[in-house]
């Protein structure tokens, strides 16, 4: 493909500098994009504010590599890739509605016609197989040969980098038990997670962040009890919904 030429305008959603690296705490990639915009701590922070936020985040992910990722950028117009952006937003939010209202039961046939958005991005795939060589760590005595099968995809589009996250939340419909799908139980916390513990007791999205805050409220409210002093309810922060964007 050949280099594309400046053109376009730049869409961006401006970002704050000092924004907290993204969580992968969902135990399951397809959650972890919808956490990609939270409120981890006291307000709503968004990691996929423009197309080099979503590059990132996806190589953090480890959903694409860095080498794809320099082809990616190399090969598309200024501010086409914030076009892109927009709509991994988009895809997130609708993502995130059909989580909600699916959440803690398993999936029935029934969901099928909600997913075909999903489908609908999924079918612009140009994935294909080919013949590599295994990597050396998985070379073992008992493989056939010293090759693979392996499935790659023709980044002819940028629009091409949605495919390994919806291949994630296809993922996620498909192979994960939906009742063990679980909000945060953090009052202010959006985050969601994948509760794969012993007993299914997980409530927090993070031990050292939400977790550690209910403790701290829990000692705050026994020592107040002991010494008779009312308890001031601070106003807390909307919970984030995120916007709607069409895919």
């Amino acid at each position: 493909m050949k280099k594309r030429s400046p053109g376009g305008g730049d869409r961006r959603t401006p970002v704050p500098d000092n924004r907290p690296a993204p969580m992968f705490i969902a135990d399951h990639p397809g959650l972890d994009f919808l956490n990609s915009i939270g409120t981890p701590v006291d307000s709503v922070v968004e990691w996929i504010g423009n197309g080099e936020d979503l590059l990132t985040w996806l190589v953090e992910a480890s959903l694409i590599d860095p080498a794809e990722v320099a082809f990616v950028r190399a090969n598309s117009f200024p501010g086409e890739l914030d076009e892109v952006a927009a709509q991994a937003r988009a895809l997130r939010e609708w993502f995130r509605d059909f989580v909600r209202s699916h959440m803690g039961r398993p999936l029935s046939a029934k969901a099928l016609n909600l997913l075909e958005p999903l489908n609908r991005v999924l079918e612009r795939d140009e994935g294909y197989g080919a013949i590599m060589p295994r990597p050396g760590n998985q070379r073992k005595p008992s493989a056939a040969s010293g090759f693979e099968l392996r499935r790659l995809r023709r980044w002819s589009t940028p629009n091409a980098v949605l495919l390994p996250i919806a291949e994630a939340l296809a993922h996620l419909v498909c192979s994960s038990d939906f009742s063990l799908v679980k909000a945060c139980e953090g009052k202010i916390c959006t985050l969601l997670f994948l509760d794969t513990t012993h007993g299914r007791a997980r409530r927090w999205c993070s031990m050292t962040v939400c977790g550690n805050r209910a403790k701290q409220a829990a000692h705050r409210q026994r020592s107040a009890k002991k010494r008779g002093e009312p308890m001031k309810q601070k106003n807390s922060p909307q919970r984030h919904r995120g916007g709607r964007e069409k895919t």
